[in-house]
C-alpha cells in the first residue's frame, strides 16, 4: 500500500489532475494557486490580503473618473495595478509556468489573457474585478473544502502521538512506531490507545466514536482486545501489544483515507477530459470573435470586438465545474466518514448508485455471531457432560465463534496433551485424536463424508455433531441472535428501490429459511463452503444487467474472497479485521446492517448534487456566452457567470455533508 499524504487543491487551477491517476502527472500538478493545502487552512491569513486589495480597489472605483483624468491616467494605474497584482499574481504565475511547460490551454490561461487584455484596452476596474471576485470565490471554496475535510481530519487525528511503555518498573514515553509485539503499554484515563492489543490488567470504558461514529462508550475488561485510536475514559489499562503500529487497523484506515482521492469517479474523469478539449475551443472561438467581425461587418471596431472576446474568455472559464465536482465527491466521502462509513474513493460512490442486488453473509453480519450452547443431545450411551467435554477438547485450537461458545459452556480446564493430530476441514468441521480416540466434530455433511450412521439430519439451528471412533455420539445445538436493526436494514434497502436482497450462509437450510423469512430477505443459499460463496456471487453477477451492480456485505473475517469478487465489497464491523480493510471497497465501522442503506443514500445524494452542478454551470455559461457574443453582457456579467456560478456550485456541493 502506498503511503502518501495528499494535499487538497485550493484553487481551481488544474484541479482535474490527480496524484495517482497517472504516475507521470506529478509534473502537471501545480496547486500553488493561492496557498498550499498541505498546511492548515487559516481564515485570517486569507482575509488580510483581501482587505488590502479592497482598500485599493474601492477608492479606485469610487473616484474612477478623477483618477482617469490625471496625467496619462497615472492615478488610475497607481491604484488598480497593485490591486490587480495582489489579487491575480498566483493566477499569472501558474499560467506562465504552465506555458513554459507546454500546457497552454487551461483556466489560468483564460483568466490571464482576459484580464491583461482588459488592461490593454483600458478596462482596469473590470480586470481587477475579475481577479478579486475570483479570489473571493477561492476563499469560499477553501472554506468549503476545509469543512469537508473536518470529518476525515477527525479520523486522521486519532493517530496516537505516543505510547507509555512499561520498562523495569517505570513508564517511558515513546513513539508508537518503536513498540514491539509483546511489549506492555499503560494507557491512563483520557489518553488514546496507541496500538492494538489485549488488556492484561484493569477495566474501563473506551470512546470509539472516532473509529466507528458511535457516541456511546464501550466497556472493556481483562482479556478483551482494544484497538489503536480508541480513547480510554476511566481506569488505567495495561495492554499487551498484539500488532506493530504499521499493521494496526487504524494505520491501515489512515492510509486508505489519505489515498481515497486516487480512485476517481467516472464523472470526475469526464470533467477532466471535458476541460482538456473545452478550453482550447473557447480560446480559438474568442480569437475568431476578436478578429473576424471587424473584417466582415461594416462599422465594427476592433476595440469593441476584442472586448467581447475578452468577456467570452472570462465567461467560459470552467472553474465552477472543475472545483465543485471533485468537491462534491470529497464531501460525500467526508460525510460518510462522519457517519462511520469509510468509502475508499469517489469511484465507489458512483458504483453504489448502480447497486440493485445486495448480498449479505449471515453470521456476524445479519446476526451477532455471538453463539451460545442451548441444547446438548447425547447418543449411544454418552452423557451430556461427556459430550460437551469431548466437543470442548476437539475445538480447543479453533478461533471460530461456535468453538468459543462450546469452550465457554464447558468452563473446565482443558489439557492440551489430551489432543493430537488436530485437522481443520474447511467448511465441514474438525478431526483430532482425543485420549487416543478419533473424534470428529462438525456439520451433518461431515458425518456423511466420514460415512457415520446417524438419524438426526434435518435439525433446526446451528448444530455440531460428534462421533468417536466412527460411532455417533450426539449433537450440540448453538443459537445465534439476529441483530436488532437487520430487518430495518432490509426494509430500508427495498424502500430505496434495491431489487433483490440475498443471504449466503454455511448454516443448514432450516436456519437459513427461518432467518430469511424473519428478515424479509428475497432469496438465500445455505450450507455453502467458503469457495461456494464465491460461486454464488459469480452466478448473481451473471444475472444482473450491464449497468447494475452487486454489493456483498460480510463481516470481513472469512469473507475476503467474496468481498473482493463483488462489484462493491462492503466489510461490516470489520474495524479489527485486516482482511476487511485491505479487501473491501467500503468499510462500515459499526455492526449495524442499516449503514449499508445509509451508504447508498449518501452516494445517491452526492450524484444528484454533482449533476445539478454540471447542468447548472453549463446552462448559465451557455446563456452568458450568447449574451457576450451579442454584446449585451459586460465584463461584470462575465464575472458573475464565472465566479458566481463557481460559488453557487461550491455551496451546493457542501450540502452533501449534511
Amino acid at each position: 500500500m502506498k503511503r502518501k499524504v495528499h494535499s487538497e487543491s485550493s484553487g481551481c487551477c488544474n484541479c482535474e489532475h490527480d496524484h495517482h491517476e497517472n504516475h507521470n502527472h506529478d509534473e502537471n500538478h501545480n496547486h500553488d494557486h493561492n496557498h498550499d493545502h498541505g498546511g492548515e487552512f487559516n481564515l485570517k491569513d486569507e482575509i488580510l490580503p483581501l482587505i488590502a486589495i479592497l482598500s485599493l480597489y474601492a477608492p479606485g472605483v469610487i473616484f474612477e473618473n478623477q483618477l482617469h483624468n490625471t496625467f496619462y491616467s497615472i492615478g488610475e494605474y497607481l491604484l488598480f495595478i497593485p490591486a490587480y497584482l495582489l489579487s491575480g499574481w498566483s493566477v499569472l504565475k501558474t499560467a506562465g509556468r504552465n506555458i513554459l511547460k507546454g500546457r497552454i490551454f487551461d483556466e489560468t490561461f483564460l483568466m490571464a489573457v482576459a484580464t491583461l487584455g482588459a488592461i490593454a484596452i483600458h478596462k482596469l476596474p473590470e480586470a481587477v474585478g475579475v481577479m478579486l471576485f475570483y479570489k473571493i470565490g477561492e476563499l469560499f471554496q477553501d472554506i468549503a473544502v476545509s469543512r469537508s475535510r473536518n470529518s476525515i481530519k477527525a479520523l486522521l487525528e486519532v493517530r496516537p502521538d505516543y505510547a507509555n511503555i512499561q520498562t523495569e518498573g517505570e513508564l517511558k514515553k515513546v513513539s508508537p512506531n518503536t513498540v514491539n509485539i509483546g511489549d506492555i503499554i499503560v494507557v491512563k484515563p483520557g489518553e488514546k490507545i496507541p496500538l492494538d492489543g489485549e488488556i492484561i490488567d484493569g477495566n474501563s470504558q473506551v470512546d470509539t466514536s472516532a473509529l466507528t461514529g458511535e457516541s456511546v462508550p464501550r466497556s472493556v475488561r481483562l482479556s478483551e482486545t482494544v484497538l489503536a485510536g480508541m480513547i480510554n475514559k476511566m481506569g488505567v489499562l495495561s495492554i499487551r501489544v498484539t500488532k506493530l503500529f504499521d499493521d494496526s487497523s487504524i494505520a491501515k484506515i489512515l492510509d486508505l483515507v489519505q489515498n481515497a482521492k486516487s480512485k476517481k469517479a467516472e464523472t470526475e474523469k469526464f470533467i477532466t477530459k471535458f476541460a482538456r478539449y473545452y478550453t482550447p475551443i473557447v480560446v480559438f472561438t474568442s480569437l475568431a470573435v476578436a478578429l473576424l467581425p471587424p473584417l466582415f461587418i461594416a462599422g465594427a471596431t476592433s476595440s469593441e470586438w476584442v472586448y467581447r472576446a475578452l468577456i467570452l474568455l472570462v465567461i467560459s472559464c470552467p472553474c465552477g465545474l472543475v472545483i465543485s465536482i471533485p468537491l462534491g465527491y470529497f464531501g460525500g466521502v467526508g460525510g460518510a466518514a462522519k457517519r462511520g462509513i469509510l468509502i475508499k474513493g469517489s469511484t465507489f460512490l458512483d458504483a453504489l448508485n448502480a447497486v440493485n442486488t445486495v448480498v449479505f453473509d449471515k453470521t456476524g453480519t445479519l446476526t451477532y455471531g455471538v453463539f451460545k450452547v442451548t441444547e446438548i443431545v447425547p447418543s449411544n450411551g454418552y452423557l451430556e457432560q461427556e459430550l460437551l467435554q469431548l466437543a470442548a477438547k476437539v475445538e480447543l485450537h479453533s478461533n471460530h465463534p461456535i468453538a468459543q461458545s462450546i469452550r465457554k459452556a464447558y468452563g473446565g480446564k482443558i489439557d492440551e496433551f489430551d489432543m493430537r493430530d488436530y485437522e481443520e476441514i474447511a467448511g465441514y468441521g474438525i478431526k483430532a485424536k482425543v485420549e487416543n480416540k478419533v473424534v470428529i466434530a462438525g456439520s451433518d455433511r461431515l458425518l456423511h463424508k466420514e460415512n457415520i450412521a446417524h438419524d438426526n439430519c434435518q435439525l433446526e439451528g446451528t448444530v455440531i455433531h460428534l462421533a468417536v471412533d466412527n460411532i455417533y455420539a450426539g449433537y450440540i445445538v448453538i443459537a445465534d441472535e439476529v441483530k436488532e436493526d437487520a430487518r430495518l436494514a432490509i426494509q430500508a434497502l427495498k424502500g430505496m428501490g434495491v431489487e433483490r436482497t440475498v443471504m449466503l450462509t454455511g448454516d443448514n437450510q432450516a436456519i437459513a429459511s427461518r432467518i430469511a423469512e424473519q428478515l424479509g430477505i428475497d432469496a438465500y443459499e445455505a450450507e455453502l463452503l467458503p469457495e461456494e460463496k464465491v460461486n454464488a456471487i459469480e452466478k448473481l453477477l451473471s444475472t444482473v444487467s450491464k449497468h447494475s451492480k452487486v454489493a456483498f456485505v460480510g463481516d470481513g473475517i472469512n469473507d475476503a474472497p467474496v468481498i473482493a469478487r463483488a462489484d462493491v465489497g462492503i466489510a461490516m464491523g470489520g474495524l479489527g479485521s485486516d482482511a476487511a480493510i485491505e479487501t473491501a471497497d467500503i468499510v462500515i465501522m459499526t455492526d449495524a446492517p442499516s449503514k449499508v442503506a445509509e451508504a447508498i443514500q449518501i452516494a445517491r445524494k452526492t450524484r444528484t448534487i454533482v449533476w445539478q452542478n454540471i447542468a447548472f454551470a453549463l446552462a448559465i455559461k451557455g446563456v452568458f456566452i450568447g449574451l457576450g457574443i451579442l454584446g449585451v453582457a459586460t465584463m461584470w456579467e462575465a464575472v458573475f457567470a464565472d465566479v458566481g456560478v463557481a460559488l453557487l456550485a461550491i455551496f451546493n456541493a457542501t450540502r452533501v455533508m449534511k
